[in-house]
Order: C-alpha cells, then structure tokens, then sequence
C-alpha cells in the first residue's frame, strides 16, 4: 500500500492553536509518501532514503527511547484505539516537504503513517480524515508532552484550507476558496522548534494564570486591549498580550475576507503581512535572512507573505497569484530554496498494491 499525505502552511494564528485560538491552515502540494509491504514477523523496519536512515523495532517492544520516537507512539495509539497488529512491516518514506522547516514535514509523515497501520491493522478500518488526526495529534503530541497545537495533524489529513477550532471543543471547517500560487522559501537556517514553542507558548499561558489570580475570567478567546489595563504587566508582557490579540483578530479579519464572493488579494495579502510583523516584532521568531526573503518577495510583486513554522530559521512563504516565477527568483535571489505550491488534497490511498 502507498499513501500520500501534504505538507502544510499557517496561514493565520501561527503560535496560537496551542492557546486554544483557532488557526486558518493549508495543506499544499508537497507530500510525503509511505509505502509498505506485510511481513512475515512482528518486526517492523522503516527505510527513509532521503535522510539515509533506516529505523528498526519489534512490534511487542514499544518502550519509547527518544522524546520523538514516532513510528512506536503511531503504533501505540492505533493499539489504544482497538487496532490488532499480528505481523510487522517493511516500509519506505520519501518525501518533498523541507524536513525541520515548518511546513509539517513529521506530522505528513505520522498521518500517512496513522492512515497505513489503520488500513493494514489484523481489523483494518477506513478512518475519516478527522479522526486520522485525532490518533496523530495523541502519537506526536499527547504521548511526549510535546507543546505543539493540534493544527498540523489536522491541516495535512484533512487537506486544502480549513479553519480549525480546538477549544470549546473541536471543530473543523474546510474553507471552499480557490487562492492560486504562494512560493514557498526554505531559509536553509536550523531552528530550535521545540525550544520556540516552549518560549512563545509557555510565557504567555504564565502570564494568563497570572491574570487569572484577578479575574477568573479572563481567557484567551475574548480578552480585549482595553482589559489589559486592569492588571499590573510590566512592559514585555504586556506587549507579548497586545501581540496575541492582534494577531486572533486578524484570523477574525482573514475569516471574513476569505467569505466573500469576491477576495481581494490585496487585501489577504496586507493582513498576512500584518500578522507576520506581530511574530517578528512581538513573538522575535523571525531571522534577518528570513526578513529579507519576503521583502524581497514584496518587491517582486507578491501580495504578502509570512514567516512559517515555529520559526527562528525554516521557511517563509509569499501569496503571489500573479506571477509566482518571478517572486520564486526573488527568493532564490536572497539565498532561499523556493518552491511554487498550491492548495492541496489530504492524507490519501495512492495504491492499495
């Protein structure tokens, strides 16, 4: 069996979800593709060709030996969920997605392998899309205390663009909106993803408990610029409030623009640039390299464009509708590795074989 799975962009609410805010993603047309064949034992051997590594383990040997020993924690929760698995498999991954760069390239990975083992299971199952990335969310999140939101398992099974809520509860939209072309622009800098997210998620729930203590009622969904003056923040804190309000409005704002009948691109373009400036200027998870990629997209014609990811190296992207080969030698020009990308479908069977 071989199964497709995309990669992903953060179109709006990047470092939000795990707030429990809601995110506008896109899955795009880079993908991930696991193949795999029965075994005759429980062993199970994965061969990833394009990092040169193979990994190795038994079936009935799950202990978990790194803190992102995914293939175990895929096979972990697919056995909570009620699957049975008698025999092993022998198993290839290649994929297009820029690895450690913020476009989702390990949660591609462990949806496609989510979708694999539920089909190939002693009682295989077609799991819809939605549950697909419930199981991935537990297996890359749940099961390491990982401080990652839930958007990535969700953009890349579901697919193409959808709006994402996970608190009350949550809830999945698919956006039915044509965007044309974006360039997606590798930086080629290493970030520290875990490290970032730590950073950007857990300052600013130490400073919701912290308003907490004076009004229980105050939460993520609802807190208003005027509210902030009640409480005693100093300086950085406040302006790590003020950004984290802005930037859940101008989700609200792209929501309503995404909606029309007619989307004006300049306007979607100026709100992604509004929302890249608060993560630069007020989160500081953007590089110079990384700043003067999308300028360089601006000036090249595109609309607007954002950082991706986590950030602190990895990838940008630009909305570029109108001649998209032009804003991808811009960014080829400032030193990044682009790519033309579009919306894409979700995990999918490419062959039953």
């Amino acid at each position: 069996m071989e199964i497709s799975t995309p990669g992903r962009v953060c179109l709006f609410g990047e470092h939000q979800d795990y707030l429990g805010l809601p995110v506008i993603a896109m899955a795009i047309s880079l993908r991930s593709v696991i193949s795999g064949i029965f075994r005759n034992d429980t062993s199970i051997i994965i061969r990833m060709p394009d990092i040169n590594e193979t990994e190795k383990f038994d079936l009935d040997k799950l202990n978990y030996h790194t803190s992102r020993d995914y293939f175990k924690s895929g096979i972990k929760v697919c056995k909570d969920f009620g699957f049975k698995f008698s025999r092993g498999f022998e198993c290839e991954i290649r994929s297009e997605i820029p690895i450690k760069a913020g476009t989702s390239s390990s949660s591609s990975i462990m949806v496609g392998w989510i979708n694999f083992l539920s089909q190939n299971a002693d009682n295989p199952k077609i799991l819809d899309t939605k549950s697909i990335a419930e199981l991935a969310y537990k297996a890359e999140v749940i099961e390491f205390d990982s401080p990652g939101g839930m958007m990535d398992q969700y953009s890349t099974s579901v697919g193409n663009l959808i709006y994402l809520e996970s608190e009350p509860e949550i809830k999945v939209k698919r956006i039915n909106r044509e965007l044309g072309a974006f360039v997606l622009g590798d930086s080629l800098e290493q970030k520290d993803t875990i490290g970032i997210l730590s950073r950007c998620r857990d300052s600013r729930l130490s400073i919701m408990s912290e308003m907490k203590k004076f009004d229980p009622d105050v939460n993520f969904q609802t807190i208003s610029f005027d509210q902030l003056d009640q409480f005693e923040l100093d300086d950085e804190k406040r302006h790590l409030m003020i950004g984290t309000i802005k930037n859940r409005d101008l989700l609200l704002q792209a929501k309503v623009e995404l909606k029309k009948p007619n989307l004006d691109q300049n306007v979607f373009g100026r709100l992604l640039h509004d929302h890249h400036k608060v993560l630069s200027e007020c989160l500081k998870v953007s590089t110079p390299k990384i700043e003067y990629m999308l300028k360089s997209a601006m000036e090249a014609g595109a609309f607007g464009g954002k950082i991706n990811g986590s950030g602190g190296g990895g990838c940008m992207f630009a909305y570029c509708p109108e001649d998209p080969e032009r804003v991808k030698l811009a960014i080829e020009n400032a030193g990044g590795s682009a790519r033309i990308v579009y919306a894409a479908a979700g995990t999918r069977v490419v062959s039953k074989g």
